[in-house]
């Protein structure tokens, strides 16, 4: 039962109904605390619904019940939504620390960058983001998003040279990724 009541819940993140599947799963917390799949997939629901408090509350569960940091992305980004930095550059310590697979390692460092721009420290949120590690192979979207993330930090910064070649780059790659072309064609 719990099992089919889960897999419910995921079905409906999947498609886009984050409400139907907060429904779910806040019962499922309430009736198994201690199973770290629904805490995680019931901060992911309340992430998606900018319910930043509570999804925070069940990402932290998670990462009680499992010592995970695979969501530690999405948790500082809740805290950085919540305005408390130190506990988003807590997180980002932890997964540099971690042997978090790559995409956890970008995803937190773009959180951590976006702090620190949230925070009027432009230079230091560029510097985190240009220490990316170079690319290896083929192109993958933790690529794609670094660069976004880098190329909207140097246009705000006024390097638009900096902004449009990477914006130009993302676009190269994946022409429907994000707002890219409207990016590119709004810096003219």
């Amino acid at each position: 039962m719990l099992q089919q009541r889960l897999g419910d819940a995921a079905r409906h993140i999947q498609h886009g109904r984050d409400r139907e599947a907060a429904a779910v799963l806040r019962q499922l917390a309430q009736e198994v605390p201690e199973a770290a799949s629904v805490r995680e997939l019931y901060g992911q629901a309340l992430y998606s619904l900018g319910r930043y408090r509570p999804a925070a509350a069940e990402l932290e569960a998670f990462v009680e019940l499992t010592g995970s940091t695979d969501q530690h992305p999405m948790l500082a980004d809740c805290y950085r939504a919540l305005g408390r930095y130190k506990k988003v550059q807590e997180l980002w310590e932890d997964v540099r620390a971690a042997s978090s697979s790559p995409e956890v390692v970008a995803e937190g460092r773009i959180v951590a960058a976006g702090a620190l721009a949230d925070q009027g420290e432009l230079a230091a949120a560029i510097k985190l983001l240009e220490g990316a590690p170079p690319v290896r192979g083929r192109v993958a979207e933790r690529h794609l998003r670094t660069w976004f993330a880098l190329a909207d930090l140097y246009e705000r910064s006024g390097e638009l040279s900096k902004s449009r070649t990477l914006f130009r780059r993302v676009q190269q790659n994946d022409p429907e990724f994000v707002d890219v072309a409207a990016r590119l064609r709004g810096l003219g």
